[in-house]
């Protein structure tokens, strides 16, 4: 393992680092596939936490204390706690310079019972990146992401849609999110056709337990300039190790909120196999001086096709233990050894 040093950015304040980390600065950043803009290869999302299940003084503190450590980009959604995520990030982005944040949001999920309350037709698009405006009081948002594929809206009306949205400085770039490596190759080609913008991201879940995308989405994103901008690289944070074989989930933890705990128990990541395997990545992490945490962070950066890595934080202290995985390199036997974990 290696560790490289970083250019700090010139809008995040110093902070002191732990002895070991001390020639470290905060962050790298990487383009966004293969389009001009940079981000941070550590980026901070608000699903589950912002506006939900923490308090909003808290949520505003840990972005700021993020947007110090040298993270650029912020990830949110219409739908996260049904508009007050975004509410929450706009009441953030206040007190710091606009242009020194890369902003993600996202449509396509119900924020409504009406007929036209979901999906990417032009009415639902172009009404709720208005409404995320609003909530997030900017005037423009740097990356719109297609929440899901809807296969009820021609691909040339949603081209159009975004091209419009684009044209009138309302968003920067398009993305999509869990789409199939055949719906991305479809809107590039159709943006491509019509002389419009493409999406320049996907942004899927994928860790070193969820790893679908490698044999065709990752290919193809690469093949047409598009980066991976990943959710739950911790695996709804079983990558931490924090949740032990044979034991109940720790109060404080998401396993033990019935809320939100649906996510890990549906696919199925506290059974005890993937548990003991998970101790296993522990005592390797453990060996190179990492957290687990680093190390499942660190595994997928090791991808160039991934641009950045998007946590979910409840406390400062997640943020300063995941941002320490920026700019680590692992060797192909490191690699190689994480393989044979996971094959068990």
């Amino acid at each position: 393992m290696e560790r490289l040093p970083r250019q700090r950015n010139s809008n995040i304040m110093a902070r002191r680092l732990p002895p070991i980390l001390e020639e470290i600065a905060p962050v790298e950043y990487r383009k966004l596939g293969k389009w001009g803009v940079r981000v941070s290869e550590i980026a901070l999302g608000s699903w589950l936490t912002y506006g939900g299940s923490v308090d909003e003084k808290s949520s505003v503190d840990q972005i700021h204390y993020a947007l110090d450590q040298g993270i650029n980009f912020l990830d949110t959604a219409n739908v996260y706690a049904h508009g007050a995520a975004e509410v929450v990030v706009g009441k953030a982005l206040k007190s710091v310079k606009r242009d020194s944040v890369f902003l993600a949001t996202k449509v396509f999920f119900a924020m409504g019972e009406g007929p036209n309350d979901k999906g990417l037709s032009r009415k639902h698009v172009v009404e709720q990146c208005n409404a995320s405006l609003r909530r997030l009081e900017v005037d423009h948002i740097d990356l719109y992401q297609c929440h899901r594929f809807d296969p009820d809206v021609p691909m040339e009306e949603l081209i159009r849609t975004m091209d419009d949205l684009t044209r009138q400085g309302k968003i920067l770039y398009w993305a999509v999110s869990e789409w199939r490596a055949e719906q991305i190759r479809e809107a590039v080609e159709m943006a491509h056709r019509l002389n419009a913008p493409p999406p320049v991201s996907n942004q899927p879940c994928y860790n070193m337990l969820t790893r679908a995308i490698e044999k065709e989405v990752i290919p193809t994103s690469w093949e047409l300039g598009l980066g991976q901008v990943v959710f739950s690289p911790l695996a709804q944070g079983v990558l931490t190790g924090k949740y032990k074989p044979g034991q109940p989930p720790p109060k404080d933890s998401r396993a033990a909120d019935d809320r939100v705990n649906v996510f890990l128990l549906n696919r199925g990541l506290l059974a005890d196999q993937t548990l003991l395997t998970v101790q296993s990545l522990t005592e390797l992490a453990h060996s190179l001086n990492l957290s687990t945490a680093q190390l499942a962070l660190a595994w997928c950066l090791r991808s160039r096709e991934v641009s950045s890595v998007i946590i979910g934080a409840t406390k400062r202290t997640q943020i300063d233990d995941n941002v320490k995985a920026s700019g680590v390199k692992l060797t192909a036997e490191q690699l190689q050894h994480i393989d044979q974990i996971l094959a068990g």
